[in-house]
This record gives structure tokens, sequence and C-alpha cells, in this order.
């Protein structure tokens, strides 16, 4: 499910590999909790949050794993000790087994991009 045609998340989550469906209604449940002010579309074929018309925060199911785009990169910056801990390229996030999603990293990297402002790459 590399690049989805759904119109909306609600179509991306439905046809979503079943073992990373419920990985990935968390993912949305904790950016519709954290990000509130932006707005959920779809873009590029994955479920994306922007506020004021610019994505700052994308989330997907790509063959191998499941991903977390952080288009802020003081945010990355901000986190960069905890990061280098997982799988990141410049601004993916990757892990490879659903049970291997640090949730609790994921709610703490939504909540300081709300918090702030910044330049996205």
């Amino acid at each position: 499910m590399v690049r989805s045609s759904a119109s909306d998340v609600d179509e991306y989550l439905a046809e979503a590999p079943a073992a990373r469906r419920d990985a990935l209604t968390r993912l949305r449940e904790l950016c519709r909790a954290e990000l509130a002010g932006f707005d959920e579309v779809m873009a590029h074929g994955m479920p994306t949050y922007q506020r004021d018309g610019v994505a700052e925060i994308a989330f997907a199911a790509q063959k191998q794993y499941t991903s977390l785009y952080l288009m802020r990169p003081d945010v990355r910056a901000a986190f960069a000790e905890r990061l280098s801990a997982h799988d990141m390229g410049k601004g993916c996030l990757r892990f490879r087994k659903v049970d291997s999603i640090d949730f609790d990293l994921v709610r703490e990297l939504l909540a300081a991009t709300a918090d702030a402002r910044g330049e996205v790459c």
C-alpha cells in the first residue's frame, strides 16, 4: 500500500493491511488529539496534517514498514538523541514492526510540532 488513491483517511484506513490497521488508527487518533488546529487531508496518497495549508506531519503504511513523516527540522533536531535509536531518514521515522512503534515518542513529537511554528522542509 505504498501510495493510496483513497479520498479520505477513513477510506485509507479501511484499505490498509489488516495487520497494520490498528496501529495506523492509533497514529490517526494521536494526530487528531495532539494537532489541534490542523486539518486532516489526504496528500501524496497518505494521511497528512496541515496547519494553514502547510503539511507538517503525515503517516503511511509502506511496503516494509509504517512511517511517520516529520516535516519540521526544528522538531527533529530537538528530539535528535531519542530519534537516533530509531530507523530515521531525513524526515521519515520508520517502524518495521507495528509492535515497535513508540507511541509515547510519537505523542511527544506531535505535541512539539503543535506547540510552536517552524519551517517545513
